[in-house]
């Protein structure tokens, strides 16, 4: 080897060498789909090259319930994402951090102490297929739907099988009471995941389904110009999710890099464009950069998140008295 390959190969060595220095493993345990995370990784290491993100992904609850079974030695570094219920219960299993991002995230996007901090919110929709409609006019309430000629033409999920779903069901008693959950329940069909409902929507099993924002935006950015959107007038419900830094991390400071990477304002703005993720930052533009409205347009039904966790049982058992009376 010459002179001058040597030392082009010795730089090289060295080049690699400072690279393999300069590297941050973190260990990020998610509940997201793939697609979203892929999202948010890209924009996340465009900003630090030297981050190495380890993925293990799961359901919130079983992510949660594994976190607490490594308590005295972590594994995981970061939670994205989980339900701000969920988190309530699991407040000592977190370190408290506050991002230099945290101006932009209004106070109900927070979690107490800076345990945790929101990074989306979902808002339940219902969501129209107008060629099954057949000639009805598309509801404008949740009320709508406890009218007898709404029996069978409207799916909703099973709210023990989805956290967001829960959150929704959860939002129609608080505002209707048992009488008017009972009415809905006894007309509604019931099925057993969210992906049921707003895919049985887009292929025209159901008229209207009762759902998450995102998911329904998808099939109208993908062309299918029978969906619709409706924000009910007597107020939609919020589902914010977070995350949270794992108490002890054994590679704190690349969690903070990623967490201040995630909730970073190019991050949440690709979610939002990418995988319409609705970002809890004030200082994006909702509507100027999708067909969905501002937060601040849409009415809102005010809902304890921590309230909401803490009723679970008592809830999805009212549920299922209401579903199996009618």
């Amino acid at each position: 080897m010459s002179f001058k390959s040597l030392t082009k190969y010795a730089v090289a060595c060295l080049a690699l060498l400072s690279g393999m220095a300069g590297a941050q493993t973190v260990v990020l345990y998610s509940s997201n789909n793939t697609e979203t995370v892929e999202t948010a990784l890209a924009v996340v290491k465009k900003k630090t090259p030297a981050l190495n993100v380890q993925q293990v992904t799961g359901g919130t609850g079983t992510l949660m319930k594994r976190i607490q079974a490594e308590a005295k030695s972590p594994r995981g570094d970061v939670l994205w994402s989980g339900g701000f219920g969920t988190l309530g219960a699991y407040k000592d299993l977190m370190a408290p951090y506050k991002s230099p991002d945290l101006a932009a995230i209004p106070a109900a996007f927070r979690g107490p102490n800076d345990l945790w901090v929101g990074t989306n919110v979902h808002v339940m929709v219902m969501m129209i297929n107008e060629r099954q409609l057949k000639g009805m006019a598309a509801p404008k309430t949740w009320s709508d739907l406890m009218r007898p000629e709404w029996k069978g033409k409207f799916a909703i999920t099973d709210p023990s099988k989805s956290a967001t779903a829960y959150m929704l069901v959860y939002g129609l008693l608080k505002q209707f009471g048992r009488d008017g959950l009972a009415k809905l329940a006894a007309n509604a069909v019931v099925t057993a995941s969210s992906g049921s409902t707003y895919k049985g929507v887009a292929a025209g099993e159901y008229p209207v389904g009762l759902t998450i924002e995102y998911a329904a935006q998808e099939y109208v950015a993908g062309g299918q110009k029978e969906i619709k959107l409706v924000y009910p007038s007597e107020g939609s419900y919020l589902a914010p999710e977070g995350m949270f830094i794992v108490k002890d991390a054994k590679n704190m400071d690349a969690a903070i890099a990623l967490y201040n990477g995630l909730l970073s304002k190019d991050a949440q703005q690709e979610l939002l464009v990418k995988n319409f993720r609705r970002p809890v930052r004030s200082d994006i533009a909702v509507s100027k950069l999708t067909s969905l409205p501002d937060l601040g347009a849409i009415k809102i039904f005010p809902l304890d998140q921590e309230a909401a966790s803490a009723e679970y049982e008592q809830l999805v058992a009212l549920w299922n008295l209401a579903v199996k009376a009618r």
